[in-house]
C-alpha cells in the first residue's frame, strides 16, 4: 500500500477494552492480535473494508470511513423526511445494482412492499444493532434485510454474521413489545440469465465461465448451474448476440442509461462530458453518493458488477454518443471478490487499448485501480482525468459516425 493511502478502518486504541471480538471475527484474517496485551491492530493490506469488525465492537473503538453509525442515521432520516415509508430495506451491494430491481427481488420472496426508503451498503454484516433498533424505534414498521446467499457473499461471512446478529435482534424486539416479523431476511444473488431465442449455441460463454457454471448441451441452450454462477458478468462480455446477461447490467439497459444522460449533460451544459464504468466493490463514494464528486461536473459514473464485465463495446460506444472521455475504476488483482478470470478482463482491456489507439482516442481513455481501504482516493483520482478531459477539444468521433 502507497504511503499516500489514507486507511479507511482504524482502531482508536484508548477505547480498545482488548476483547478481541474483532479479531475473531475478521473474516480476511486482516486484525492480528499481541498474545500478552491483548493489542489488536488492522492490517490494511487485508483488510477489505467490509465493516463486519465495526458493527461487532461493543465499545464503539473501531472508525470507519464508510457507513458508520452517524452516517448510517444520517442517511435514513434525511430520507424519512422525504419519504413516507413505512419499510427500510437494507441490500447488499453484490445482490442490488444503483439501477434498482429492489421490488422485483422483493416480489420474487413474496413480499409486497410499495413505500421503502433504499440502504445500499457493501455488506450486509456491517449495520449494527443499535441501528436497527433506532430504525424501528422511528416509527418504520417493517425492516427487510436483502443479503447474498452465504456461498456468494463477496465478505465471505458477511450473511452469516449478519442472519446471526438479525436472529438475536428479533428474540429482543419480541421482548420489547415489537412484532418479531418487524425484521426480514432476504436471501438472494444476481446470477446470469439467457435469452434462450437470442442463443445461436456457439457456446464462447461456456468456454469463458471462470467458475464452470455453464454446460453446453447438444441442440439446446447451454445450462446455468445456479450454485456455482457468481454473476461476475464474463459470459454476457463474450455473447455476440447479448443471449445471456445479469439481471440489472443488461447490455441494452447500460447502453440506454449513458445514451440517455450523455443528451442530457450536453444540453445542460456545451462542455466535456465524462462517463466513469466503476467496479461496485472498487469505489464507494462515486456510486453511493455522486453528488460529492461529480457536483459542478459534466460527467456520470456506471457501475459493473467486476471488472471482467467492463465490457469495450461500452467504451467505444460512449464515445460514439457524445462522451469526450471515458474512465474505468477497477480494482486491484489482490483485491477483486471474484478473482478467477481476471486473466479475461486483462485480455479485454488490451483490445479496447489497441481498438482506442487506431481511433486516436487512447488519451481520452484512462484505466485506475483503486481500493475502498484507501479514503478519499477516487476523487483526486477523477478530478484530475476531468480536468484534463476539459483543457481538451471536444470530440469528433460522434460526428465522424454521424457523417
Amino acid at each position: 500500500m502507497s504511503e499516500t493511502c489514507l486507511a479507511a478502518v482504524k482502531i482508536n486504541q484508548d477505547l480498545c477494552s482488548r476483547c478481541s471480538v474483532c479479531y475473531s471475527i475478521c473474516p480476511f484474517e486482516a486484525i492480528t492480535r499481541e498474545e500478552e496485551s491483548g493489542k489488536v491492530e488492522i492490517d490494511n493490506q487485508k483488510c477489505q473494508v467490509c465493516g463486519i469488525c465495526y458493527s461487532a465492537c461493543p465499545v464503539t473503538a473501531i472508525e470507519m470511513a464508510y457507513y458508520d453509525y452517524d452516517n448510517l442515521n444520517e442517511y435514513f432520516n434525511n430520507e424519512l423526511k422525504n419519504v413516507n415509508a413505512d419499510t427500510l430495506v437494507v441490500m447488499c451491494r453484490g445482490n442490488s445494482p444503483s439501477s434498482g430491481e429492489i421490488s422485483d427481488i422483493l416480489e420474487e420472496q413474496g413480499l409486497n412492499v410499495t413505500n421503502y426508503i433504499p440502504l445500499r451498503v457493501p455488506c450486509a454484516g456491517r449495520i449494527p444493532t443499535d441501528f436497527i433498533f433506532n430504525v424501528l424505534n422511528s416509527g418504520v414498521k417493517n425492516i427487510v434485510s436483502v443479503q447474498c446467499e452465504d456461498a456468494f457473499c463477496r465478505m465471505k461471512e458477511g450473511t452469516k454474521i449478519e442472519t446471526r446478529r438479525l436472529l438475536l435482534s428479533k428474540a429482543v424486539l419480541k421482548q420489547l413489545g415489537y412484532d418479531e416479523n418487524a425484521v426480514r431476511v432476504v436471501k438472494f444473488s444476481r446470477k446470469a440469465v439467457y435469452v434462450t431465442e437470442e442463443c445461436v449455441g456457439c457456446d464462447k460463454c461456456v468456454f469463458i465461465c471462470p467458475y464452470d457454471a455453464i454446460t453446453a448441451q447438444p441442440f439446446a441452450t447451454p445450462s446455468i448451474d445456479v450454485d456455482k454462477c457468481t454473476g461476475c458478468g464474463a459470459c454476457q462480455l463474450v455473447c455476440p448476440h447479448d443471449a445471456i446477461q445479469v439481471k440489472g447490467f443488461e447490455f441494452n439497459n447500460v447502453l440506454d442509461r449513458y445514451g440517455c444522460a450523455i443528451t442530457k449533460l450536453k444540453e445542460q451544459k456545451n462542455a466535456s462530458a465524462v462517463l466513469v464504468f466503476s467496479c461496485q466493490w472498487s469505489e464507494y463514494s462515486g456510486l453511493d453518493d455522486p453528488e460529492s464528486v461529480l457536483k459542478g461536473k459534466n460527467a456520470m459514473v456506471l457501475e459493473v458488477p467486476c471488472f471482467k464485465s467492463l465490457d469495450p463495446v461500452h467504451v467505444i460506444n460512449a464515445f460514439r454518443s457524445g462522451f469526450d472521455g471515458v474512465m474505468g475504476v477497477v480494482c486491484s488483482a489482490e483485491d477483486c471478490k471474484l478473482q478467477e478470470g481476471r486473466d479475461v478482463a486483462e485480455r479485454q482491456l488490451g483490445v479496447l487499448l489497441d481498438a482506442l489507439k487506431k481511433m486516436g482516442l487512447l488519451d481520452r481513455f484512462e484505466m485506475v485501480e483503486l481500493s475502498p481501504r484507501c479514503e478519499n482516493q477516487f476523487k483526486p483520482k477523477f478530478e484530475a482525468f476531468y480536468n484534463k478531459i476539459a483543457a481538451m477539444p471536444q470530440c469528433t468521433v460522434a460526428a465522424k459516425t454521424e457523417a
